[in-house]
């Protein structure tokens, strides 16, 4: 395999785990899994959460597509790249930046890791599973957005709605 389709596979992979990061962390996350993910909504003082589960077993899959990248079929390595990427500066941005679980030198100040922190912030206001705003890593929208979104679905859930 050439090295340009193996850097175009990588990068779609690390594109595409936005896409499947959104849509597990709304839908499974938020749904069928909340008892994992509901720790991490809650305020606690322990080092580790039971939502730290979920590096586990996200971690598998690219763990398997490596192996097999490297000793069966050569485009498997450029997707277990990708998603190890995804999932490390993920890990970096989430656990580092916005939590404080360790610190990471730098202060995320910059506009780009600004608006993620915000919106992950904006996220954080609910501490249930519905009304939770901004799903998203890599693709956030602006903090006004995700604030008007979160105010309506607050209004709208105390209107009975």
């Amino acid at each position: 395999m050439s090295w340009p389709t193996m850097i175009l596979l990588f990068l779609a992979t690390f594109l595409g785990m936005e896409v499947f990061a959104w849509a597990m962390h709304r839908y499974v996350m938020h749904g069928l899994l909340w008892t994992w993910h509901r720790s991490h909504h809650e305020p606690h003082d322990d080092v580790l959460e039971k939502n730290d589960l979920f590096a586990v077993v996200f971690a598998a899959p690219a763990i398997v597509f490596v192996a097999l990248g490297l000793h069966v079929w050569p485009w498997a390595l450029p997707i277990g790249l990708g998603v190890t990427a995804y999932g490390l500066i993920y890990f970096f941005f989430h656990d580092g930046l916005v939590h404080r679980r360790f610190p990471t030198g730098i202060a995320g100040r910059s506009g780009f890791w600004t608006r993620r922190i915000q919106a992950h912030r904006l996220h954080h206001a609910v501490r249930t599973r519905e009304g939770c705003v901004s799903f998203g890593f890599l693709w956030v929208r602006s903090a006004r957005a995700l604030k008007a979104e979160l105010s309506q679905k607050r209004g709208s859930s105390s209107n009975g709605a």
